[in-house]
């Protein structure tokens, strides 16, 4: 078969998440693991097929995963941490290393690069004696051939694997390289006994990011000796995010089969292709990162300009990265102004399907012939739409660029405690309280019609008042309504905000089972009128102590957003910027003194690359800034960050001068706190206490323990004590138990202070 297709990976929450319905009922009891195994097996076979159906002739497997693929490789690898080996069952102790236990904390999570996904970050230690795991690399292969289809292996690469894990017990988690990389070995043993050619796509995204010599080094002895274990396996090294010119340099003389480049979000790796020769060219062409439609002419002539360089022939038409960051399909969506604009993962895959057709000169079918003018009339349309662009919200925004608040921290903090007179370690809660399917059901018949206003609206307020009975009955000091008319952080105000549009069933994997339906910023943006203010004056009308306003800030609304492509990313964060301007300025004149704006997203946006990182600093900075530059002096300003790696971006944090920044330390340590410290950030912090991402209820002398490990490393003056995140997706009966054993552990400590 000559290969001229291949998606780089696929989404595996399902059409309808049911791979999140069965995680859930089987971590709840419902369903057996075996059950759950039913489901993933059907998903399986109906992404392998529906990818055949489109045309894709190298399909995927391997690149399912019943919680994360990092995950996955960790136990191919053997590389299980201590605590978690005396789980004799294997499927309780992989949902043990993502979720946690009473006995054993989760592992870590962070975003995989720059996107909204968490990957799980292995932990290696010396004491640890990697051997290889094959059975559901092995397993998936054969249930694919047994389909009658050619499947290409997916995993994770030797140096990205050790280039995202950390090591407890210190030293550089490349130390393991030769002991990690026999495992490679081996596996590709285990992979050349199967039957005729094996075609294994080794994932390296870590060499988008500036590799030094040292990785260079490590990279080229990977491969060349790697593809020379067996020659049957034909190994596939694909990078994506950015370009990987250094490592291409390095690759093309190596015997892997093919590589995988990004030329959609790194079209530099046009300054490689005359050093790859004999090799096939993956050419990621199809942007496997956003949702709008792929404009076939630009996208054949991109493809023609890298002919210049590859064979045709050697040039096999792909995905920019893998599918898992778009939804499923768009076939189910309602018709709305701009449907024939979009494109999802299944119209994705028909997408390079076509493309390769036009650009091979093949015969295209009356249905495909039809397919690409509809594709050039789509993509004009778009182009000339009169309902993306406003001159004057451009111009508005053009002339608030540059606001910052008044007054200098010093002198808004001295005035902010004269007014809240909050005790020291003051604790608070992120913002979301648990979404209850009572309360998911609430809207959705509201939404539907099935209920009134009026019910709608005393079921939400029933929520608040037992929220804010709740915290005042525990005795934290600053209080939040709990968030129950909001159904997702950014999608809540994308729903109010004119230039945004939403799906139906757009749902994307965040981790888990947690989905996200990331809203679609198509045209010029601005806040019709308050969003917020309505259920934030009802929560304070129930309650004297002081209730937080909650916000969410321009950059993560844009970082979580399927954004327009068509103007810069800065422009569109700006005019978000100036929306919120004007929901501050409401807030505080209906008496909110404290309101929180959360830029959880803030650092994934970063660039791949070190050269481009200062300008969207620059542009990020301002833009928080000039959301939050209505506020008076005596509003305090919080922001909330989660699972981000702080300590390169601190003198960053310091410029956006929010007054207090509550941040994730729960999973990572106090290592990050010490490095605000050792910086001498002068602003508030509230570091997370606990894992929120964890079921497990963390007892009071556990909590004691953290929060005076916080106290070593910064005054109190300095703190606050919070959950490390939002708790909307925990149960009450495990949010209930943990505040109140954070509560007791802070007036605990509190009263060692002056000792």
């Amino acid at each position: 078969m000559k290969t001229k297709t291949l998606i780089t990976g696929f989404p595996r929450i399902g059409e309808n998440r049911e791979l999140k319905k069965a995680l859930e009922n089987c971590w709840n009891g419902k369903i057996s693991p075996a059950e759950l195994n039913i489901t993933a097996s059907e998903l399986k076979r109906k992404h392998w097929l529906l990818q055949k159906e489109a045309g894709i002739d190298l399909i995927s497997c391997n690149d399912f995963s019943l919680y994360d693929n990092m995950l996955d490789t960790i136990v191919m690898l053997n590389a299980i941490p201590q605590r978690f080996r005396n789980i004799q069952d294997e499927t309780e102790r992989y949902f043990a290393m993502a979720r946690g236990t009473d006995k054993a904390p989760a592992m870590e999570m962070t975003k995989w690069f720059n996107t909204n996904y968490h990957y799980i970050v292995p932990e290696l230690c010396r004491s640890m004696k990697f051997t290889l795991n094959a059975s559901k690399i092995i397993s998936e292969y054969k249930s694919a051939t047994g389909l009658g289809i050619t499947p290409k292996i997916n995993i994770i690469g030797p140096l990205t694997f050790m280039g995202l894990s950390k090591c407890p017990d210190g030293g550089d988690s490349f130390e393991y390289y030769q002991q990690i990389i026999s495992v490679y070995r081996h596996l590709i043993m285990e992979l050349s006994i199967l039957d005729g050619e094996v075609y294994l796509q080794i994932d390296e995204p870590v060499l988008v990011k500036d590799p030094d010599e040292k990785i260079l080094l490590l990279l080229e002895s990977a491969y060349r000796t790697l593809p020379i274990v067996r020659k049957n396996v034909k190994i596939i090294v694909t990078t994506y995010f950015e370009h990987s010119c250094e490592a291409t340099a390095v690759l093309a003389d190596t015997p892997v089969w093919g590589l995988g480049l990004d030329f959609v979000h790194g079209p530099e790796n046009f300054n490689s292709l005359d050093k790859i020769k004999g090799k096939k060219l993956i050419a990621g062409v199809v942007d496997g990162r956003n949702i709008w439609i792929n404009n076939f002419g630009e996208s054949v002539n991109l493809l023609n300009r890298i002919k210049n360089y590859i064979p045709a022939d050697d040039i096999i038409v792909s995905t920019s990265c893998s599918l898992l960051h778009v939804p499923f399909s768009v076939k189910k969506e309602p018709a709305s102004q701009i449907k024939n604009w979009l494109s999802f993962a299944s119209e994705k895959c028909h997408e390079a399907a076509l493309i390769s057709k036009i650009f091979r000169g093949d015969q295209l079918s009356t249905v495909e012939q039809k397919d690409v003018d509809m594709n050039n009339i789509y993509s004009f349309e778009r182009k000339s739409s009169t309902i993306i662009h406003d001159k004057e919200i451009q111009i508005r925004v053009n002339q608030m660029k540059g606001r910052i608040r008044e007054g200098e921290f010093t002198l808004r903090i001295k005035t902010q405690r004269e007014i809240l007179q909050l005790p020291p370690l003051p604790t608070t809660t992120i913002g979301s309280f648990p979404q209850t399917p009572e309360l998911r059901k609430l809207r959705q018949e509201y939404k539907a019609w099935q209920i009134s206003l009026q019910e709608y609206e005393n079921g939400i307020k029933k929520y608040i008042d037992h929220c804010v009975s709740f915290q005042e009955e525990i005795g934290l000091d600053i209080l939040v309504h709990g968030e129950p008319e909001r159904n997702d952080m950014v999608e809540y105000f994308g729903e109010m905000l004119r230039g945004f549009i939403f799906t139906s069933n757009g749902w994307v994997q965040s981790y888990g089972s947690r989905c996200v339906k990331p809203p679609v910023i198509y045209g010029d943006i601005e806040r019709p009128e308050p969003m917020t203010l309505h259920w934030i004056k009802y929560a304070q009308s129930r309650t004297e102590k002081i209730m937080k306003g909650m916000l969410t800030g321009p950059v993560t609304i844009l970082n979580w957003s399927f954004v327009r492509d068509d103007i810069p990313r800065s422009e569109v964060s700006a005019q978000i910027a100036v929306a919120l301007s004007d929901e501050i300025a409401d807030l505080q004149s209906a008496g909110i003194k404290i309101i929180q704006v959360d830029e959880a997203a803030f650092k994934e946006g970063y660039p791949l690359r070190k050269k481009n990182i200062p300008a969207y600093e620059k542009w990020a900075v301002d833009n928080f800034r000039l959301a939050v530059h209505t506020a008076k002096m005596d509003t305090q300003i919080h922001t909330h960050m989660c699972y981000s790696e702080f300590n390169d971006i601190i003198g960053t944090i310091e410029a956006m001068d929010a007054d207090v920044i509550t941040i994730e330390t729960a999973r990572s340590g106090n290592d990050l706190l010490k490095a605000f410290s050792e910086t001498g950030y002068r602003n508030e912090i509230g570091p997370g206490v606990y894992d929120i991402h964890s079921p497990r209820v963390p007892s009071v002398e556990e909590l004691k323990k953290q929060i005076k490990a916080l106290v070593e490393v910064l005054p109190p003056g300095q703190l606050w004590i919070n959950p490390d995140c939002g708790l909307k997706t925990r149960k009450w009966e495990e949010v209930k138990p943990s505040l109140i054993n954070m509560v007791e552990a802070v007036k605990q400590v509190r009263t060692t202070l002056n000792h």
